[in-house]
């Protein structure tokens, strides 16, 4: 069957093809309220369905935003940027077209080819995590930059205050009372995540009259072996030396903190505060106890990029927007024990297993400052 067009919606409803596209595309207040009526019953009635392409062409507007992103379409946490973009472009009748690279440079190209071909109203670039990058060829000019930034700027963006999120993380520890916090950090390619919530972590100790112990900034893989490890190393230092509170890069790496803990006889928080980052809700939330942690904005990044990619906020092209990481408050902070009553097996273990592999400490020279 033949798809219905406007000039059998117009000579069904008695009027001109002129008046019925005027009626389809309300682009005429001043046709008659029956008129109006009769034309959009009969457009109905018969299946009339507008021809997007033609549209497109007449409006200028494919309502259509393209998002063009590394992994986050297949990362539950970092999804949410994806949730937050879509609930702003559907209030706004605008449908996501979105390309998960899976990180390849080859895919990637041919996706923003393609997508400036279907001629997208705007385009989002998007990673799975806050990083500093090279701005991909092709790019249209307006691009909005989510969850990175392009080096040299030139394009908007919003990141996560990932600095603010690492004095967040250690004030709430101060604040309980804690004199000797270690921040067990990620080894892994050193995005600039983590030395902004390093440098955080280290103003807060400075400012609070805390001595920055080297031996309490402890390398290790983004993950809960990581965490062990990392546990393992600083529980083997004699007591007077230990922390007494954990600061973890990701919540990851708590859930290592918590495993090992339960394994040599650690309470949390009654001997060991500990605070995550990310707020990764199959995780914090279901740890026991729930996991204190600092919460990544990932919705409200991805409202305020298709705020921006719509027109509907205006934003700098020459820095980007730090969008606030606030504290999560559960139940793995409490005030230090006192000397001598958090137990010591897990020293014993970390002796007999030799379970410091795969962990490196800072040197004295490294904790001056962010390299």
């Amino acid at each position: 069957m033949a798809q219905a067009r406007i000039a059998d919606v117009a000579k069904a409803a008695g009027v001109s093809s002129a008046t019925v596209s005027l009626v389809l595309n309300k682009a005429d207040s001043r046709i008659s309220e029956e008129t109006r009526a009769r034309v959009e019953r009969v457009a109905a009635e018969i299946g009339y369905v507008p021809n997007p392409i033609a549209r497109s062409l007449r409006t200028r507007s494919t309502r259509t935003i393209g998002l063009v992103s590394d992994r986050i379409a297949t990362t539950p946490f970092a999804g949410q940027m994806l949730a937050g973009a879509q609930e702003v472009a559907r209030e706004h009748s605008h449908l996501v077209i979105l390309v998960d690279t899976d990180g390849h440079p080859e895919m990637e190209s041919e996706a923003i080819d393609t997508l400036v071909h279907q001629r997208v109203d705007a385009m989002i670039y998007a990673s799975m995590y806050h990083r500093v990058l090279e701005a991909p060829a092709g790019l249209p000019a307006g691009t909005v930059f989510m969850d990175c930034r392009p080096e040299g700027g030139g394009f908007p963006a919003v990141v996560p205050d990932d600095y603010a999120g690492g004095r967040a993380a250690a004030q709430e520890l101060v604040d309980a009372g804690h004199r000797r916090i270690a921040f067990v950090d990620t080894d892994e390619d050193r995005p600039i995540a983590a030395d902004l919530r390093l440098q955080g972590y280290r103003d807060v100790l400075t400012e609070a009259g805390l001595d920055i112990d080297p031996a309490l900034h402890v390398l290790v893989a983004t993950s809960a072996a990581g965490g062990r490890a990392a546990s393992e190393r600083l529980w083997s230092l004699p007591p007077e030396q230990r922390p007494t509170a954990m600061f973890a890069f990701n919540d990851r790496i708590a859930a290592g903190i918590y495993s090992w803990a339960l394994r040599s006889s650690v309470r949390i928080p009654d001997d060991l505060s500990v605070v995550g980052y990310d707020d990764q809700q199959l995780i914090a939330a279901e740890l026991d106890p729930p996991l204190t942690t600092v919460g990544l904005p990932h919705a409200a990044m991805g409202r305020w990029a298709m705020e921006t990619a719509l027109g509907l906020r205006a934003a700098p092209t020459d820095s980007a927007y730090l969008m606030d990481c606030p504290i999560v408050r559960r139940a793995s902070v409490a005030p230090p024990a006192p000397l001598g009553s958090a137990s010591d097996a897990g020293a014993t273990d970390a002796g007999r297993s030799g379970g410091t592999a795969g962990v490196t400490s800072t040197s004295p020279q490294e904790s001056k400052g962010i390299h």
